[in-house]
């Protein structure tokens, strides 16, 4: 099973910069990888392991903002279709900059 935890968290103030890293990291250091900036995802090995873990989350969970848990089996995340638009010319390929001296 795969537990997907969505979250959107303010950042406007140092204060809560500083708490949306502590989530970040706490998701990394309990075995959550980045699949997206604010999309993170473990493996668990049975419903009893997602229980143990969402306790865990639960208890790490900042005041502000929205989290999101979902819990999917395996065979329904090996379905997923990573999406990639087209990049624009200027994109691809930064324009050089002289650097000029007088």
């Amino acid at each position: 099973m795969r537990m997907m935890v969505f979250f959107d968290l303010p950042v406007k103030t140092k204060a809560q910069r500083r708490v949306a890293t502590g989530f970040r990291n706490f998701l990394l250091k309990d075995g959550y990888h980045m699949i997206q900036y604010s999309l993170y995802a473990r493996v668990c090995n049975g419903t009893d392991a997602v229980e143990k873990h969402e306790k865990r989350l639960r208890a790490a969970l900042p005041d502000n903002g929205s989290v999101r848990l979902l819990v999917v089996t395996e065979k329904q995340y090996e379905s997923i279709r990573v999406l990639v638009g087209k990049l624009k010319e200027e994109e691809e390929r930064p324009a050089d900059e002289q650097l000029s001296f007088f």
